[in-house]
């Protein structure tokens, strides 16, 4: 067995700590300052990492190839697969102009504001997205919509980004927090009950953020009402649902309240009319539609489809049917975790026929029967999709191929200890080892798995909370997905910024420091002024 090496650059903790940092600051430096592609970005993020890994770290080339293999494999199933078959229902909408009806169906029923569609769409509806799909997702979809309103194509995916931090813990029905409690030992219920004491805080806030970003401080005094009924009902059932119903169903619970209190609030207030924030008539509608009008209230088909379809197909576990769970060629525990006492890295690799992304390829071809769509029809949404998707398929395989090299040759548990070893501050940068996780793999779930435990261990040693601080691993995960580059990569995947996902990490970096800085003054209150809101 490989045994990691965690201060190879002359057994200096601080001097191996900064090699290690190269291939995060390679992507940072290429997708931010130099606003390069991200597939560009995440290819030298991993050419870095290779010379780093094998020629520093010592990692065995054959162990550093198989270990890119396995994460270009889990890139494409499950993940991939599912931004792939979320986006053919998304096509399938567009083709037979439910989209436009769901976009018509917001011109009736909200006000004509583009401000409003920001929260209710970008926030709330964004949300529910995220708790049946997740991956960029959201993202992709939320903004195509927002940009049919009026916002610019920029403007749509970092607004989107920002909002789709709120709900990512408990994606997927709650598998981080599940993931969590796995590898620390810690009870899932009490580190969901201790995310569901961080986040909802987070989600209160990000209503006002986003339009403070957007209108200044004019819109969020105009919209003050509504801002504090969607953060508000969002935050309180985020709360709620972690810590007294089930955090397995806190996102789809939350994102439905909020999206369901929001709209029935704006039948009773509305904000004054303001010409500056209008949305324009749509002038003209796609031939694909065809001449018979599809009525509003059927936009709402695909999504509630895929929700249905989604939320019975993990109720009913129909996911573990045919899965089977192997391990990968050439690396499972072939490497020594030093950081754990030499424990053997697992390297197994689950195939599921049936996963989620089975699931809305299901709902897909529901949506498509539903409304109409013919084979033929449904046929080019495949190739539509396959155009929109291939490239961030390539950055997606190559930036999560980065993640698996960096933990399996140990430049990320170098990075972890030597965070670890910051003593009293270690409470104000413990977000920020969930932040750079999921920065590289795009998955909470992924930054839950790979610090979870570390997060854990250091607690120990500084006498800090251990529930309180592996939640903040995951709080903090959640703020690393706005820039993270599978994110983004998905997220213009529908959109003409191809080729331009740096100008999108450019906007959104600083509000991910800023918030995830804001996350980790919160923690320390939660630690040493209020502990009572620990679960116990």
């Amino acid at each position: 067995m490989f045994q990691q090496l965690l201060t190879p650059i002359g057994g200096s903790l601080s001097a191996s700590f900064l090699v290690a940092l190269t291939p995060i600051l390679t992507v940072l430096i290429l997708l931010g300052a130099l606003r390069r592609p991200a597939w560009q970005a995440s290819l030298a993020g991993l050419i870095v990492a290779l010379i780093v890994a094998v020629g520093f770290w010592q990692f065995p080339p054959h162990l550093a190839a198989a270990a890119i293999g396995n994460g270009v494999l889990f890139a494409l199933l499950p993940v991939m697969w599912i931004v792939f078959t979320a986006l053919l229902l998304y096509n399938v909408a567009v083709t037979t102009g439910h989209f436009d009806a769901f976009r018509d169906w917001v011109m009736n029923h909200l006000p004509n504001d583009r401000r409003v569609v920001l929260v209710v769409i970008g926030f709330c509806f964004g949300a529910l997205l995220e708790g049946v799909a997740g991956f960029g997702t959201p993202v992709a979809i939320t903004s195509s919509l927002l940009i049919m309103v009026g916002f610019p194509p920029l403007e749509a995916l970092v607004f989107t980004l920002i909002f789709n931090t709120a709900p990512v813990a408990f994606g997927a029905l709650g598998v981080p927090i599940t993931t969590l409690g796995k590898v620390t030992g810690l009870p899932a219920m009490a580190l969901g009950q201790m995310v569901g004491r961080q986040l909802p805080f987070l989600a209160f806030l990000l209503p006002f953020y986003v339009m403070t970003i957007y209108g200044g401080f004019r819109s969020v005094r105009a919209l003050f009402p509504m801002l504090l009924v969607a953060g508000g009902s969002f935050a309180l059932s985020q709360f709620v649902a972690s810590n007294y119903i089930d955090y397995q169903l806190t996102d789809v619970l939350s994102s439905l309240g909020a999206l369901i209190v929001t709209i029935l609030f704006l039948q009773v207030w509305r904000p004054a009319p303001d010409p500056l924030h209008a949305i324009a008539p749509l002038t003209a509608r796609p031939a694909t539609r065809g001449t018979t009008p599809v009525a509003p209230w059927r936009g709402w088909i695909p999504w509630v489809v895929v929700a249905a379809v989604v939320i019975v197909w993990t109720d009913y576990k129909v996911f573990a049917v045919g899965a089977q769970t192997f391990p990968f060629p050439g690396l499972h525990n072939q490497v020594a975790i030093t950081l754990y006492g030499g424990k053997p890295y697992a390297a197994l690799y689950t195939f599921q026929p049936l996963s989620t992304g089975t699931a809305i390829l299901i709902a897909s071809i529901i949506t498509a029967v539903l409304c109409a769509c013919s084979p033929a029809a449904f046929l080019r949404c495949i190739g539509q999709t396959w155009r929109q998707t291939w490239l961030a398929i390539v950055t997606v395989a190559l930036i999560i191929s980065v993640a698996f090299l960096m933990n399996y040759s140990g430049l990320s548990y170098t990075l972890g200890k030597g965070v670890a070893a910051a003593g009293p501050i270690f409470i104000l940068l413990s977000p920020f080892l969930g932040w750079i996780a999921v920065f590289l793999s795009g998955s909470d779930t992924s930054g839950n798995a790979l610090f979870g435990n570390l997060q854990v261990v250091a607690a120990h040693q500084l006498n800090l909370n251990p529930v309180l601080i592996a939640a903040t691993n995951s709080s903090g995960g959640v703020l690393g997905k706005m820039i993270s580059p599978q994110n983004i990569a998905t997220g213009v995947a529908v959109t003409n910024l191809k080729g331009h996902e740096g100008a999108v990490f450019a906007r959104t970096f600083v509000h991910s420091v800023a918030l995830t800085i804001l996350l980790g003054l919160l923690v320390a209150l939660q630690q040493y002024v209020v502990p009572w809101m620990i679960p116990h």
